[in-house]
This record gives structure tokens, sequence and C-alpha cells, in this order.
């Protein structure tokens, strides 16, 4: 038996043109000689769906869709697809997170999600009603056990503390499954494609059972999907796998012998890839065609509009310069030289007249006290407003440069340089921008970020001679302790325990907490590890905790 996974970049509520990107891939699998094709999760309506869900109009209007599609590809193979289902009981959640097979013009078939996440950027128990027992599809002689998305990481022997009391492959194979497909849309994070595989391949090999998996490729909001539907044989050994990042049609055969494959998942390129992904399906499912960004001769702004251009095109990239008084010449020289590298348009606008006005209109308000940190935030605004104004009059979408590292401790400006509509390195550290960066050099063959923006020392240049390091620890141990505490959710004992300075430890964590009410304002930002301050990070606001 021949399975096609569809793996297509579908744009949540966009029914008809999920329909069609639908129809599009079948046809490919029927060329291909299919037996049987299978979309991601929830494709017709696309993942995540969020709260539209909660409209019956648009869950109506899903199923009219999914009957037009049934007729659009009657002519082409068996095709099971993702979208949600009304749950015709009067208890529990109102919908089941679905999937219908369609042949022969019509609706037959139906399964459904068992395991429902809620952690993380996962909230499917506010939607769905969990179904209990196994799901199988008798076809081509075969016994096809059918799952969705979590169904499969549930596993007692691979993970140490499973999430759920119940493994749905587990029922499968019970069931009689020859083989086992899966529906998914499971975002990226570095290293958990590898962990995919890696869980898959064992589970196959547990059972003795094939298990062939189809994820969704594309970025939606803050998450980007990095596809690479695959397929394991009876034995665990790969026999089929998509392209990473891009759409394919993989055609996966569950008897195959094994297939030499070499991975790429070298975190530098996997970054890179998943926030030039990201960039270009954000700007472009919210209707931009042009970005603008400030230009501070810096790595962080150095990166975004490296990534900006590889995303939407140098010619739809604008670099603004705002030199300050304390704007060094090198910080110009640095990111008109990053423009020329990425052939990305120019504009400068000095900002000492700007700075000169607001001095005068605050001058009484701000007697009798001394410079401090608001002349360097009023520094800060007076960009943001000046690139916001960019972005209305163009019609351009605003890419903020902050980075992880920064928005963790508050290092950054509210309605300043946090200032648009996309955070495009929000979720990557400091010191993984700088290594982003040098991959990218060598991965391009010449200095795409200049050698000075990579070799001098960060600052804000808000004041004279600063750098970041004024304000906060070195960037390596900075890093560190963020990613114990942020990722691996460590207390400060533990982070002291392990070697860190007591002082530096809990100045840290104080700094996390008390940025809290700034990351709430944040614009979306690109999700890249497995603790992201975006729809997953559900801290509170007004709370009292000492580290």
């Amino acid at each position: 038996m021949k399975i096609a996974l569809l793996q297509i970049n579908p744009t949540v509520g966009d029914l008809a043109g999920n329909a069609r990107l639908i129809a599009g891939a079948a046809e490919r699998a029927a060329a291909l000689g299919a037996d049987l094709a299978v979309t991601p999760e929830l494709a017709l309506v696309g993942y995540l769906p969020r709260d539209l869900l909660l409209s019956s109009d648009f869950i109506s209007d899903s199923w009219r869709s999914l009957r037009t599609l049934a007729a659009d590809i009657a002519k082409g193979p068996p095709t099971i697809v993702g979208l949600p289902e009304p749950n015709p009981s009067d208890e529990g959640r109102p919908l089941f997170n679905s999937a219908a097979l369609l042949c022969d013009g019509g609706v037959h078939q139906r399964f459904r999600k068992g395991l429902l996440p809620t952690y993380d950027v996962f909230d499917e128990d506010r939607y769905f009603e969990p179904f209990h027992g196994a799901q199988v599809l008798d076809i081509c002689g075969q016994r096809l056990g059918v799952s969705i998305c979590e169904d499969i990481w549930n596993d007692r022997d691979f993970w140490k503390r499973r999430r759920y009391h119940h493994d749905p492959v587990e029922d499968l194979v019970r069931a009689g499954a020859q083989a086992i497909v899966n529906l998914s849309a499971s975002p990226f994070s570095v290293g958990k494609p590898a962990r995919r595989e890696q869980m898959l391949s064992s589970m196959a090999a547990k059972y003795a059972v094939p298990i062939v998996y189809v994820n969704q490729y594309g970025g939606n909001d803050d998450l980007v999907f990095d596809g690479r539907s695959c397929g394991f044989n009876r034995t665990g050994a790969l026999i089929a796998r998509g392209r990473s990042f891009d759409g394919d049609v993989v055609l996966c055969d569950p008897g195959a012998a094994p297939i030499r494959d070499a991975p790429d998942f070298e975190p530098e390129g996997e970054i890179w890839r998943a926030l030039v992904l990201g960039t270009r399906d954000y700007a472009r499912k919210c209707g931009f065609s042009k970005v603008v960004l400030g230009l501070s001769g810096g790595i962080d702004s150095a990166i975004v509009a490296a990534i900006a251009a590889e995303a939407l095109g140098a010619a739809n990239v604008l670099g603004v310069l705002m030199p300050s008084p304390y704007s060094s010449r090198g910080s110009i020289d640095d990111s008109l030289a990053l423009a020329r590298n990425i052939g990305v348009e120019t504009l400068t606008l000095p900002i000492e007249m700007a700075m000169a006005a607001m001095e005068r209109t605050l001058a009484d308000a701000f007697r009798g006290t001394g410079r401090d940190v608001t002349e360097e935030n009023i520094q800060a605004r007076i960009r943001g407003n000046l690139l916001m104004a960019l972005s209305n009059k163009r019609g351009a979408l605003l890419l903020t440069t902050g980075n992880k590292s920064e928005l963790a401790v508050g290092y950054c400006t509210l309605y300043g340089d946090m200032s648009g509509g996309l955070g495009v390195i929000a979720d990557v550290p400091k010191t993984m921008v700088y290594r982003v960066a040098a991959w990218l050099n060598g991965a391009s063959g010449r200095p795409v970020i200049p050698e000075a923006i990579l070799t001098k020392a960060p600052s804000a240049e808000l004041r004279p001679n600063q750098t970041d390091q004024d304000s906060l620890p070195p960037y390596d141990v900075l890093d560190e302790i963020l990613q114990r505490h942020i990722e691996k959710h460590q207390p400060a004992d533990t982070i002291i325990g392990a070697g860190f300075d007591p002082l530096t430890v809990r100045r840290v964590l104080r700094l996390v907490r008390s940025a809290e009410f700034k990351r709430k304002q944040a614009a979306p930002g690109l999700k890249v590890t497995d603790r992201a301050f975006g729809t997953g990070w559900r801290m509170p606001i007004a709370a009292r905790l000492d580290p």
C-alpha cells in the first residue's frame, strides 16, 4: 500500500485556500500512484485555529468546504483530511479534533483525537472532547490505525514521565493495526525534529508495526512548522522523509526497504530556516509584502535584516539608520556595509533635533532632577515613533530586533525598540544570535554579517561609551542562567548549586520577574526553543515572588 503524505502550508481560517492546497497535493498523490493520501492535523481550517473554534458558523463552513473538497477530489485516491467535528453529545466539549475519510465524492469514516495537549502553546482541552478507543481503517486489504498528533507522544518506554494515563498507539496495536498513520501539526523547536524521529523509530520497532507521520510546514502566528513528514518500517528503519521547512508530497510504502537520508539537524541552520520561513509567512498571511526595521550597527538588527531580505526579497526591506550624538561612526559604517552586503535600501534619519525638542518640552517638568535612564528611553521612543511612521506611510510591517536575552531581563524599551508587529529573534538568546550569524557567513561563503559587527562589544549607544555589560552579566553567563530558569524551570538555589554566583543569579531572576509587564506588551515572537515568551508563557504580572 502506498500512502501519500500531503505536507502543505495551511493558513488559519482560509477554508477555500486550504481546500485548494489539499486538492492540489491530492492530485500529485494520484499521479504518484498513491492508494491513500493523508493531510496534517486540522489541515482544512489551519493550525492553531484557537478561538475561531468557538464560532459555530466557522465549524459549519468547514464541513461545507469538506463536502465540496470531497467532490473535487473524487477521482483521486481516498484522502484523510483533518478538521474540527461537532460533538453530537449534550455533554463534554462541543468539538472533536477529527479527521474524515473522503472517497468516491463523499465524506465517509471519521477518526477522533484521544490525547489533547494543554501545555506550552497548546490549549486543546478548551475546545475539544477527548475520544477513547482504537480507530482503524480497512483499506487495500490492510488494517490501518489512524491517530492524530499528540496520540503518538505518550510511549511509556520512550518517555521518563508520561503526561497521560493511556497510550492510543498501544490501543491501535491491540486492535490489530498492521500500520499506523499519524496526522500532525507539530511546531518546530531546536532539537525537536531529531527527538521526534527517534520516538517514531522506537515505537515502530517496539510494536513491529510501520508508522507514517505527516506534518505541516510554514508559519502561523508565533509558531513555525518544519514539515519532515516521514515513515518508518516495522524494524524502526527510516523509509521516507519529506523536505524540511518546505512543501512536499511524500510517497510512503510501509513495507519498503530502508533509505539512506542523512538529516540536517544543525541548530544554527535550523534556526535560520525557521526564522526565514516564519517571517515570510507572518508577513504574507497578514497581508504585508514589505518590511521596515531599524539598523543600529549591532548584531541583532543585522541578523534580522538578513532574515528579512532572505524571506521577502531585498527589494522589499527598508533599513533605517537613526544616529544620535552617541552613535559611533563605526555603527553607521557597519550598518551601511551590512545593507550593501544584503542589497537592501537604507534611509538615514538623525534624531539629534528630536532629542533637543523633547528636552526643551520636558525641561520644566524635569527641573531639579538628574539625567538617568529616562533620557535613554526617550531616544529609543523617538526611534520607535519614526519607525512606526514609516511603517504606516509605506504599509510595511515593522520588525523588532530584540533578542530573547534582552526580553527576558527587560533590557528593552516599551514603545521604543519594542515597537513593531513581529519579533523575529525574540526567542533567540544573544549567544545564539552570534552563532547563527557566524553560520550564515560560513554557509554563504562570504561575510554577509560584517566582521566588525561580530567582534565589537554589544551596546545600545544611548550614552557615551556604553556597553551592555554595564547593566548585564556577560551574555554567555546570562544565557546559561536564563536557559536553566526559563526552559528547565530551575529555581535560584539549583542554578547557584551548579556553580553560578549567587548575587548574579538572584539579580537575573528578579529582572525576569520584573520585566513581565513588558513581555505582555511585546510583539509576537517566532518560537524556536522549547519555551518562548509567547502563547505558551503564562506568568502573572502582579505577583510577589522572591528568587
